[in-house]
C-alpha cells in the first residue's frame, strides 16, 4: 500500500494543476480566438482590396468600351468625309453639265467624262459590278424581277440587267434587278 502513496499525488498538488491546465486551456483559447480574429481581419482586408480593384477595373473597362465607340464614329465620320470628298468632283461636273447645252457635242463628251470619273472612284474603291448578260442568276447577288421564256438561253440565266448591283470583297452594296430565262 505505500507504493499507492507514493503514486498518489496530495489533493492540494492535485487542484493546483486541474487550474493551471484550466487556465492554460483558456489562454490557448483566446490565442486561437485572437489568431482568427487577427485573420478574419486580414481576410476583411483583402476582400476590400480585391472589390476596389474589381471596381476599378470595372469603370476601366467602361472607360474603354466608350473610347472605342467614339473612336469607331470618328472613324465612321472620317470614311464618309474621304468618300463625299471623292465625289465632289464629280458632282462638279454634273452641274456643268446641267447647264451646258444639251445639243452640242461637248455636252456628250462631259457625259463620257463623268461616267469615267465614276467608273476610276468605282475602282479605286474596289466596287465591282455582279450581274451581266449571260451570268448565272444568283438569289444572293441578283433579284429576279422579270421571267422571259427563251430558248436561246438557258434555265437560270440572266437576259438582261435592269438595275447594276454591286459588292465590295464579300459584301454586298446592293443587289442587281435582273430578268431571268426560264
Amino acid at each position: 500500500m505505500e507504493e499507492e502513496k507514493k503514486t498518489e499525488t496530495p489533493p492540494e498538488v492535485e487542484g493546483e494543476t486541474a487550474e493551471q491546465a484550466e487556465k492554460t486551456a483558456e489562454k490557448g483559447k483566446k490565442e486561437k480566438k485572437s489568431k482568427k480574429d487577427a485573420e478574419i481581419e486580414k481576410l476583411k482586408a483583402e476582400l476590400e482590396q480585391k472589390s476596389e480593384l474589381l471596381l476599378r477595373t470595372a469603370a476601366e473597362f467602361d472607360n474603354y468600351k466608350k473610347r472605342t465607340e467614339r473612336e469607331k464614329a470618328g472613324v465612321a465620320e472620317y470614311a464618309r468625309a474621304s468618300l463625299i470628298k471623292q465625289i465632289l468632283p464629280i458632282l462638279d461636273n454634273i452641274d456643268r453639265a446641267a447647264a451646258a447645252d444639251k445639243e452640242s457635242p461637248e455636252y456628250r463628251k462631259g457625259i463620257e467624262m463623268i461616267i469615267k470619273q465614276f467608273e476610276t472612284l468605282q475602282s479605286g474603291l474596289q466596287i465591282v459590278e455582279i450581274a451581266q448578260p449571260g451570268d448565272t442568276f444568283d438569289p444572293n447577288l441578283h433579284e429576279a424581277v422579270m421571267h422571259v421564256e427563251d430558248e436561246n438561253y438557258g434555265e437560270n440565266v440572266i437576259v438582261e440587267v435592269l438595275q447594276k448591283g454591286y459588292k465590295t470583297g464579300d459584301t454586298v452594296i446592293r443587289v442587281a434587278m435582273v430578268k431571268v430565262a426560264n
